[in-house]
């Protein structure tokens, strides 16, 4: 079982939050990863704000091949961070050289394109790193994209983050996703901790996806080199989260109508049903068989949380104008946001989709019954 803690904020926080919250619900997971993902940077990263951040872990060579290739791309580093790492604790998979984010400026001329080119530009890069670190694990790149960092580790969470020391790290964002669990499913690797990242859109899952394979099948037939790896069957939900807004179009709210589209006799108390006959009908291929619980953002900060029709997995979501929490459990909650009113809390079910607006504005709770 996973564990997922996601605060969004109006004010910069530090992750100890998120983990302490994870620790609370320690019952719930089995301790054998760490990942972090940060978005709407302060502290050091506040005065980068729209500059590319690299993050990843490689050796000693690795770290020698991915400045040549960054040079070579015509990429200039401009800051370079590093957790003070803690002696007292190795990884499972031992220890490693360097972990990194790395601050960089546009080659030349790339600086005032759109920013869908840049947004390429960013992932071709990312994925050219990954290949050449991928037969010897000498690079690991999680995300390149602004305002945005990524930190994986193998091993109980709060022991990972006392071996980054993130208490003092200087690391703070007013939105950060966490989630405590590797991929013990399979062999372990980095690439399958969540949260998973894509050019500005994050999901992180507690559940199984036995859809997996056909929705696999169906993204790497787009022809969109980011929808790659599946070294998790829960990275798709953050693919298909980018390919029905960023590639299609649609709002937000469709996306939960894509991955568990109503029933025929459900969807005619929609004023919008002709359309999602058209959805349910094109991205069949999409829907998902959980049971899942999935929490995610937008490149705009927008937070949500979805379960899937079996609803069999734990979330709630609370908090005030100003600071919200997306957990699994109640516990989780009250550890991230003790001093909310308890019965404005939200578990969505089956039919349910609760947003968080930028910059935790409101919380907002959409059925897809709604019409």
């Amino acid at each position: 079982m996973c564990r997922l803690s996601a605060i969004t904020s109006s004010e910069y926080f530090s992750p100890m939050e998120n983990i302490h919250a994870l620790d609370t619900m320690k019952e719930g997971h089995d301790g054998s990863g760490l990942g972090l993902v940060l978005k709407d940077l302060g502290g050091d990263f506040q005065s980068f704000r729209g500059r590319p951040i690299l993050s990843g872990i490689c050796s000693h060579q690795g770290l020698e091949e991915l400045d040549a290739h960054m040079f070579k791309k015509g990429f200039k580093e401009i800051y370079f961070w590093e957790p003070e790492i803690n002696p007292d604790f190795t990884p499972e998979t031992g220890s490693r050289d360097h972990y990194f984010a790395k601050v960089y400026s546009y080659p030349k001329g790339m600086g005032s394109r759109p920013l869908a080119e840049k947004e390429d530009l960013l992932l071709r890069t990312r994925l050219e790193l990954r290949a050449m670190g991928e037969e010897d694990e000498s690079i690991f790149v999680f995300s390149f994209y602004p305002d945005v960092i990524s930190l994986k580790e193998v091993g109980d969470p709060l022991e990972v983050a006392e071996y980054f020391n993130l208490e003092k790290s200087g690391l703070a964002a007013r939105t950060i996703f966490a989630q405590g669990r590797q991929n013990t499913n399979y062999t372990i690797c980095l690439y399958a901790c969540h949260p998973f990242f894509l050019q500005g859109y994050c999901t992180m899952t507690n559940g199984e996806n036995t859809a997996f394979v056909p929705i696999r099948e169906f993204l790497s037939g787009r022809g969109f080199p980011g929808y790659m790896g599946y070294n998790s069957d829960s990275e798709v939900f953050t693919h298909i989260l980018h390919y029905t807004q960023r590639q299609l179009g649609y709002p937000l709210r469709y996306y939960k109508d894509v991955i568990t589209p109503l029933k025929e006799e459900e969807m005619e108390e929609r004023r919008d049903r002709e359309a999602l006959r058209l959805l349910k009908k094109s991205l069949r291929p999409l829907c998902i068989d959980g049971p899942n619980c999935t929490i995610g953002f937008t490149p705009d900060g927008t937070c949500f949380m979805v379960q899937d029709a079996k609803k069999l997995r734990p979330g709630v979501v609370g908090g005030y104008p100003g600071k919200y929490a997306l957990m699994s459990e109640e516990c989780g909650l009250d550890r991230a946001i003790p001093d909310r009113d308890k019965s404005l809390d939200f578990s969505p079910m089956k039919y349910d989709m609760v947003t968080i607006l930028p910059k935790a504005k409101e919380m907002k709770v959409w059925s897809q019954l709604s019409a």
